[in-house]
């Protein structure tokens, strides 16, 4: 197995890859548009989730090639997010991934249309016959990336979160939203993978457990960065929910608590894991970077 390290950096180079190709810019008046999705989607980054998609994947001796679509995809569903996130009407940002926002660097119009052209993107992959040739694997992946993006996943969360900066959330309420918002599209790629490999019921339910136990890690540990983190490491402005008055885990739990409740939900995730032997050590890994990470 390669290191966390090597994984991540050939995941990172693969996905670039897939979008330059996807994303030529064309020699009419669109050209605008796809420069923009290509200044979203290409570069910077942990693609943390297309890593999830490749390591599940494995679990199952999945196609590269399939995997690699499917995580594609999910990644485009992830930069269409970032893209909205930053618009004026939402946390108006300025940096994302060390670099000008969209609407920065183009304007606000622009990348609404680059999110939305990035949102169809994604089922138009996964919908396409070169990512799987049983159209009930492609159905059941279109199904369960929209149900994560949707109202019942990461948009609802994202409405949540508006919502927290005039409400005040309890803890039950902060999980419900981070769950959403962030634990969603986390769950989708390692279900990916699953789907893919045509997963027993047995092994989905290890590898959901993992997922929703590491997106709840993954959150507490971005709470944690954005109060200790260095901006110019994170690329991005950091300390925005305590500015916004927005209800935390911290905020609820204490930084000191927050960091052992982080570590705790790590190694549930890395338990759920028991089943997969050494097959499920890049999972492993990557649960732990998920808590030692500096941006």
């Amino acid at each position: 197995m390669p290191t966390l390290d090597a994984a991540m950096a050939e995941v990172a180079a693969e996905i670039d890859r897939r979008f330059d190709a996807l994303l030529a810019v064309p020699d009419d008046a669109r050209a605008t548009l796809y420069q923009a999705m290509r200044h979203a989607a290409i570069g910077g980054g942990k693609r943390l989730r297309p890593l999830l998609v490749y390591a599940t994947a494995d679990l199952f001796g999945v196609d590269r090639d399939c995997a690699g679509r499917a995580a594609t995809a999910i990644e485009a569903i992830h930069v269409y997010s970032l893209i909205h996130d930053d618009l004026p009407a939402m946390d108006n940002d300025d940096l994302r991934r060390g670099k000008p926002t969209v609407h920065k660097a183009f304007d606000e119009a622009t990348a609404v249309l680059a999110g939305d052209c990035l949102h169809a993107l994604a089922f138009d992959i996964l919908a396409d016959p070169r990512t799987h040739a049983d159209p009930a694997i492609r159905a059941e992946l279109v199904l369960d990336l929209a149900r994560a993006a949707g109202p019942s996943g990461m948009a609802g969360g994202q409405m949540m979160d508006l919502a927290a900066e005039h409400a005040r959330f309890d803890l039950d309420g902060v999980t419900r939203l981070q769950q959403m918002k962030t634990g969603a599209l986390i769950s989708a790629a390692v279900e990916a993978g699953a789907i893919l490999g045509r997963a027993p019921a047995a092994a989905r339910t290890g590898l959901r457990g993992y997922a929703r136990d590491l997106g709840l890690a993954f959150q507490i540990a971005d709470d944690l960065l954005d109060i200790e983190g260095d901006e110019a490491l994170a690329g991005k402005k950091l300390r925005k929910d305590g500015e916004a008055g927005k209800e935390t885990f911290l905020s609820l739990l204490g930084v000191d608590r927050g960091r052992e409740q982080c570590a705790m939900l790590v190694a549930q995730a890395i338990e759920h894991l028991h089943g997969f032997g050494d097959d499920a050590d890049l999972l492993r890994a990557t649960a732990r970077y998920v808590v030692e990470r500096d941006h």
